[in-house]
């Protein structure tokens, strides 16, 4: 008996292109915790999170001593409980070093000591809604809308490529298992350009 449905072949859904965030805007939202009720930590979540490219939960998920503010490194622990090793910007370093030994400071009194860096109102571990709802509540402030903790993970991948880094070194910043996932921004990077171009050129149109 012959299958109808032999030559029959699903649609082809397009590959939506992660959304970066212009640099203003980054600028902007991180500006924006500054009217939270603790301002220092939310800042420092946000200059790691654009600083690294780190996920969410990798984010939540740090210790105290995973930050080597010396050398200017983190340890991140990704999927699979894989380790990397990536490079922290001055920005974060200098908001993460302000909240350790301020807000912080008080937070870990009332979580008596917690050794994970970032922590809630009541000392514990903060979650990963909970850091989510700090990035959205930071954005709102700032007026951009539709950004997530994935939106900081896009812009890092973006500006970096932008600038000239090689898809090679971003699949490790990133701790992507396959150059493929980390490729998609490079289209992205394309796109750019010919807004550029089409913008610049004279007879682009």
């Amino acid at each position: 008996m012959s299958n109808p449905a032999v030559d029959v072949h699903p649609v082809s859904i397009p590959r939506r292109l992660p959304k970066a965030m212009p640099y203003e805007s980054i600028v902007l939202l991180i500006e924006g915790t500054n009217a939270s009720d603790l301002p220092d930590r939310d800042r420092a979540m946000m200059e790691l999170l654009y600083g690294t490219g780190m996920r969410i939960s990798e984010l939540t998920n740090l210790s105290i001593d995973d930050i080597d503010p010396d050398s200017g490194t983190v340890i991140v622990t990704g999927k699979g409980n894989k380790q990397r090793l990536i490079p922290v910007g001055t920005y974060a370093i200098e908001a993460i070093s302000k909240y350790v030994q301020g807000e912080r400071h008080d937070l870990a009194v009332k979580g008596s000591g917690n050794h994970r860096l970032f922590l809630n109102r009541r000392g514990k571990p903060i979650s990963r809604q909970s850091a989510w709802e700090c990035v959205s509540q930071a954005a709102l402030r700032a007026g951009i809308p539709g950004v997530s903790p994935h939106s900081l993970r896009h812009s890092y991948a973006t500006h970096l490529l932008e600038r000239g880094a090689d898809v090679r070194t971003v699949q490790e910043l990133l701790g992507h298992a396959s150059v493929t996932t980390t490729q998609v921004y490079t289209l992205v990077s394309v796109d750019t350009l010919r807004e550029i171009y089409a913008s610049s050129h004279p007879r682009a149109n």
